[in-house]
């Protein structure tokens, strides 16, 4: 059972965070099976521990062999010793999921165990709403009872989806980086209603209720994105001079070019995390 698992993230930034909130939200798991450590920064588990009410404290007191899942979350120049570190403490039968950017589950594998099961993990910072559209991917030493751990545990901040590793990079350059394109939308909405007059708050909240709306149809309807968004354009309309307007100043390509660009970039940060840790 999920309650009986016991998770420890071994790095406590806002990805980690941002997950935690979702997992002690969903009440699926103890928070005091959920363990957050770093190396040194007392100040930051202290708060992690008051405002969640988990366990937080540094590696070296981690008893490593009383956890289930590990989860890696410091930053990618770390990685390589803290791998080097953790293949002395913990054992084959112990799985671990990687959030990190750019490192593969082949290169995890060549520096843990050589039967160590490692899924790669990419939420994004909607785990915190129990919200995140998250992939995962696994390694060569995965059986189904590790991929249904992964998904029950990581359910609890969202939608999961098993997708094939080479997918990761487009995965980052819609769900990783998606959120961002959605605040620059309202953003820009906010910015459109204040000059006729309308208060940014208020304007926020319909801005948001209507990109939530109209998410729910695109998951709940058999209609394609496409097909929804002509049903609601009326020739001469309001929506088809909102389009038009959209497609002048390149709204479609802009769309399109921010996808490939995050995806393009994942893929170059890829290839410079394998030079440095090769």
């Amino acid at each position: 059972m999920l309650n009986e698992q016991k998770v420890a993230f071994l790095g406590a930034g806002s990805m980690a965070e941002a997950m935690i909130s979702g997992m002690v939200s969903a009440k699926k798991l103890s928070p005091q099976h959920i363990i957050a450590t770093n190396k040194s920064n007392e100040d930051r588990l202290t708060e992690l521990r008051e405002k969640y009410g988990i366990t937080a404290i540094s590696r070296d007191e981690l008893v490593y062999e009383d956890v289930d899942v590990f989860i890696l979350a410091m930053k990618p120049k770390d990685a390589d010793a803290v791998l080097a570190d953790l293949k002395d403490k913990i054992n084959p039968n112990q799985l671990v999921m990687s959030v990190l950017a750019g490192i593969s589950t082949e290169f995890m594998e060549f520096r843990l165990h050589d039967n160590q099961p490692i899924i790669r993990v990419m939420p994004n910072t909607s785990s915190m709403m129990q919200e995140s559209a998250t992939a995962i991917s696994t390694g060569q030493h995965v059986g189904m009872d590790h991929v249904l751990t992964a998904k029950e545990l990581l359910s609890c901040i969202g939608e999961v989806y098993v997708i094939e590793e080479e997918k990761m990079d487009i995965f980052t350059g819609i769900a990783g980086s998606g959120p961002a394109y959605f605040y620059y939308l309202m953003e820009h909405i906010e910015k459109a209603a204040a000059e006729e007059g309308m208060p940014p708050e208020l304007a926020r909240q319909i801005g948001a209720q209507t990109i939530l709306g109209a998410a729910k149809m695109i998951m709940n309807r058999d209609e394609t994105p496409s097909e929804l968004r002509e049903n609601v354009t009326s020739p001469n309309g309001t929506t088809a001079a909102g389009l038009d307007a959209l497609a002048e100043n390149g709204g479609g390509r802009a769309i399109m070019a921010a996808v490939k660009g995050a995806s393009s970039r994942s893929k170059e940060i890829s290839k410079q995390l394998g030079k440095v840790h090769a």
